[in-house]
């Protein structure tokens, strides 16, 4: 990624940042300190990161994938010194699928000052229910797995993933350049499918594709059939990024669908190729820098991308779907991107405190070739990703099993 003139200059004037009150003060506030070698000192042994998701349940994949990918990070940066002489430790707590204990678990990191940063809580509407604690809390927090909602208007709140804009508007011009003429979609009628369905409808018509509809699905849902049957003359249908997708393919299947079935990054989940078996041979999903499972030589992979999967798969192994056979990490590498930023910001910033890393947070630039994600970081509104991190990948069988392949390559 090329960067700016003037956000290079920024970076390094934020890099020379020096914070010089009284050093008792400094301490108690998570303000650095100089050091005789000329760094900074952290002022405290440990920073905690602080983790919130679905350790249990039907989504714990994700929470496990998560935790994986910090504890990765969080050993690497350890290894390297840790942040301004402190160790970072990580602390999980599990929301399991209830927005309540997610509301708990940020009041609790929330009112702990020697947690420097909480990545969580996973999934739309449960940070809805937790941002404004970590606002209030003056508590630096970045989300690899929300994917709607404005984080611009946040001060503490920063997106490690890639927003649904982006995978609309991605996928909306490869669907209109394949020649489908209409779009529908099956997601949950919570904030997320809400969100996606307005966010599809919105970008649709204005490029001139027609909406079929939003098919509200239920959590009590046994099948996804009738949801298919209503949107069968669509020339697409978008699925949930959470595992109700997956009762969306099958449902396609059995229908016998023959447009094309679209989503975001969640789709790159096996549970998806499992759930659908053969159909999803072809499904379409928008997402970040995805080259897993792939055909091409991993010499070909973005090093720090490559770095930290095969550090994951001998510390963790791989999923591997028992119908199927197809692969993924058991890795979540954009929140390992959440660990990289925020230790960035504060080297740069010389500070833990919250409202200086904030600040660095938003001058940062890194490159695609450093992060666990292999995506670049220079947040706009306090998004870490751009459209040009942004592809949409295609699943595929051949006689070896179940890869990815980017569309269009």
């Amino acid at each position: 990624m090329a960067f700016t003139t003037g956000r290079k200059l920024t970076a390094l004037l934020g890099a020379a940042l020096s914070l010089t009150a009284c050093a008792g003060k400094e301490e108690r506030a998570g303000v650095a300190q100089n050091t005789s070698g000329g760094g900074w000192s952290a002022g405290r042994p440990v920073v905690k990161v602080g983790l919130i998701g679905p350790m249990t349940g039907p989504f714990a994949v994700a929470g496990v994938s998560l935790e994986n990918s910090l504890k990765v990070e969080v050993d690497r940066i350890n290894a390297k010194g840790g942040l301004g002489g402190a160790k970072l430790e990580l602390v999980v707590r599990d929301s399991g699928l209830d927005p309540a204990k997610a509301v708990q678990a940020a009041n609790e990191f929330t009112g702990d000052d020697s947690m420097g940063l909480v990545v969580g809580p996973a999934l739309s509407a449960f940070y809805n229910a937790a941002k404004g604690t970590f606002e209030s809390g003056r508590k630096v927090n970045c989300q690899p797995m929300v994917a709607t909602g404005d984080f611009g208007a946040l001060k503490y709140g920063f997106r490690a993933q890639d927003p649904v804009s982006l995978d609309v508007a991605k996928m909306i011009a490869h669907v209109k350049a394949e020649g489908v003429n209409s779009i529908g979609v099956v997601y949950e009628g919570d904030d997320a499918g809400k969100g996606t369905a307005d966010e599809v409808k919105a970008q649709a018509e204005a490029a001139g594709l027609a909406w079929k509809g939003f098919e509200a699905t239920r959590p009590d849902d046994q099948s996804h059939r009738a949801y298919i049957d209503k949107l069968k003359d669509a020339g697409a249908i978008w699925i949930s990024n959470s595992s109700s997708g997956a009762k969306t393919m099958a449902a396609a299947s059995e229908a016998g669908y023959k447009g094309l079935i679209v989503g975001g990054s969640g789709a790159r989940n096996i549970s998806f190729v499992e759930a659908a078996g053969d159909a999803a041979d072809g499904a379409l999903f928008s997402a970040t820098y995805y080259p897993y499972p792939s055909r091409d030589a991993r010499d070909t992979w973005k090093p720090g991308y490559r770095r930290h999967i095969e550090e994951t798969e001998k510390r963790f192994g791989k999923n591997a779907g028992p119908k199927t056979g197809a692969e993924s990490p058991k890795a979540a590498e954009i929140a390992a991107d959440c660990v990289l930023a925020y230790t960035k910001a504060a080297e740069q910033a010389r500070s833990l405190d919250p409202d200086a890393v904030a600040a660095a947070l938003d001058k940062l630039e890194i490159s695609d070739q450093e992060t666990p994600s292999g995506n670049s970081i220079s947040p706009e509104k306090h998004e870490f990703f751009g459209m040009d991190d942004i592809h949409v990948y295609e699943w595929k069988k051949d006689d070896k099993g179940w890869t990815t392949v980017e569309a269009g390559k």
